[in-house]
């Protein structure tokens, strides 16, 4: 039966609803997700899932759990999974403890991942709330930790709907927990392929290749080759190195101090000998990359930090530099205070629209902005917007009038922390800034990468667009930059 805490759960719902205006219903829907989801909807939370399944913009369905978060009804974590198995590595409950090195004993691979690659950030309901198993790891079965727990299910095989947790349990021989001071037994019938056992929740893992001969053991004709494995805490080690076809007993020795786990899984030929494992298609999920673009996350999270020795890499962040042209004469015209309470009201005024638009400011400098998108349309589209919603401010404030400049790239990037504020650093930005600079008033120029990705053109067809070639620091030669005029 469910445990609810029904006062807690209606002081946070009242807090979430009080938080800012929602669309009629949402509180409702995201009520009811709370108290009758299954254990893996609420343990793993996705708002792009409860978007598209509840009729709720996803722009809002990501506020609505971030607000949620921030007052304590679920707990926002960031998940880092194996591109190859959909397998949650590790997960973690602050940006700052985030590593972008990966390491998957059940692929037996490592390598790097990015912010916006294979970094999700997944809501859980609080315990505090809602108590599910999930939350009480030591007491889960070993099924539920394999298949609710740590893997996703949203990891499909390219180009179909077979999902890849569905293949794995085809291709599992066994799967136990490892008390300490135990050897515990597991019976095994072999095929062709490899073989291979993981700790899913360390990551420890060992491999060992079938051979059709019985030279590999000295197991009698058709008897159970018996294969001793010993697992410290930190690793596995088999007294084997090789497998025979056929039926087989594992040993398996916990000499550590703590219960670990083994899976088992008898890999196809097909599959061991692949080139390269292939990249799953998940289901659509909140990436980390997404989420530092987002408005809502920098205001209701401020003290989130990136680990200020390396930083995290981003693949593709779209960078939007504004200025304002003549800000000598506005100050000189308005007097310091004046002018200072306009430029105020604009950054406002810009703070809205990349809100509207996914994105977030990052930070001013003088009487500049920068600002993050996740996607490059979303950025072209708040820069359209800003033009046109600078123009109705001046309408309504007269002269003198505030005039914006525009600039935008896209590209790879780093996360880092600097002035206790959640930046980016690189080549991006440097290209980005320097893009600006071409813009006059009340243009937007922007750089080949950005003019040519998915959805930008289209929404410039009504506009006035010039190509130029410019210098572009860091970049050889002169490069491709795109005008855009604020005429439609």
């Amino acid at each position: 039966m469910t445990s609810i805490d029904e006062r807690l759960l209606e002081a946070k719902m009242i807090q979430i609803e009080q938080a800012r205006a929602w669309s009629p219903r949402v509180i409702s829907k995201f009520e009811t997700l709370i108290r009758s989801g299954d254990e893996v909807s609420v343990y793993r939370a996705n708002p792009l899932a409860f978007a598209r399944d509840r009729g709720v913009a996803e722009p809002e369905s990501i506020d609505l759990f971030l607000h949620a978060a921030r007052a304590g009804l679920v707990d926002l974590h960031w998940d880092i999974l194996c591109p190859h198995s959909g397998l949650v590595l590790e997960s973690f409950g602050k940006l700052r403890a985030l590593r972008s090195h990966f390491v998957c004993g059940l692929c037996d691979i490592d390598g790097q991942t990015e912010l916006d690659d294979f970094i999700e950030a997944s809501f859980s309901v609080s315990p505090q709330v809602r108590r599910l198993a999930l939350h009480d790891v030591d007491n889960l079965s070993i099924e539920d930790l394999h298949w609710k727990l740590k893997f996703a299910d949203s990891g499909r095989l390219p180009g179909g709907q077979t999902r890849f947790v569905d293949v794995l349990r085809t291709l599992v021989r066994g799967m136990t927990y490892l008390p300490p001071s135990v050897t515990t037994i597991l019976h095994a019938e072999i095929g062709p392929g490899a073989l291979s056992g993981v700790n899913v929740q360390t990551q420890a893992g060992f491999m060992l290749p079938i051979v059709d001969s019985s030279a590999a053991t000295e197991s009698a004709p058709n008897a159970p080759t018996t294969v001793r494995v010993t697992y410290d805490g930190q690793r596995f080690t088999s007294a084997l190195s090789a497998l025979p076809l056929g039926p087989a007993v594992f040993e398996v020795s916990n000499t550590g101090p703590k219960r670990g786990s083994l899976l088992l899984i008898n890999w196809p030929p097909d599959i061991v000998t692949m080139p390269e494992k292939p990249t799953l298609e998940f289901d659509p999920y909140v990436s980390g990359g997404m989420l530092l673009t987002r408005q809502t996350f920098r205001k209701l999270f401020r003290s989130e930090r990136v680990d200020e020795e390396e930083g995290l890499g981003v693949r593709q962040v779209t960078l939007l530099f504004t200025d304002l042209k003549g800000s000598t004469a506005l100050y000189e015209h308005l007097g310091d205070l004046n002018a200072y309470a306009l430029v105020r009201e604009h950054f406002a005024l810009l703070d809205a629209v990349a809100h509207k638009h996914a994105g977030a400011i990052v930070k001013t400098i003088g009487d500049a902005v920068m600002a993050a998108f996740s996607r490059p349309v979303d950025a072209v589209a708040a820069a359209l917007h800003m033009l046109q919603e600078i123009g109705s401010f001046n309408r309504e404030h007269g002269q003198p009038a505030i005039i914006l400049k525009m600039g935008a790239h896209c590209g790879p990037s780093i996360a880092v922390t600097l002035n206790e504020n959640l930046d980016y650093f690189g080549q991006t930005v440097n290209i980005a800034a320097r893009v600006q600079s071409f813009a006059d008033a009340g243009e937007i120029c922007l750089t080949e990468a950005l003019f040519t990705a998915p959805g930008v053109r289209e929404l410039l067809m009504a506009r006035d667009v010039e190509g130029f070639d410019a210098p572009l620091r860091g970049v050889e030669g002169s490069a491709r930059v795109y005008r855009v005029t604020g005429r439609s």
